[in-house]
């Protein structure tokens, strides 16, 4: 089953780099759609294009896919050893 693509840079894995500002959706907030805002510290998704948002893992380690791509640019982040892709 192919799913439709969309116009949502959020669903789209090039879009989201290491160290940016997103607004993203928990696995428990689903039903609400209660965003939680934090930098990127991992991606999750390993496929270039996921139809309900890439998954990452903030800073915070809190878990959701990205419903929308704040500030792409690199955050700075003292405790990351992570170097953006």
């Amino acid at each position: 089953m192919k799913f439709m693509r969309t116009d949502n840079p959020a669903h789209y894995r090039k879009n989201i780099k290491l160290g940016a500002e997103v607004d993203i959706v928990k696995k428990r907030d689903q039903k609400t759609g209660k965003r939680t805002r934090g930098i990127v510290q991992w991606i999750l998704t390993s496929a270039d294009f996921h139809s309900r948002g890439i998954k990452v893992q903030l800073q915070n380690r809190e878990v959701g896919r990205v419903i929308e791509i704040l500030n792409n640019e690199v955050q700075p982040n003292e405790h990351s050893t992570a170097t953006p892709a």
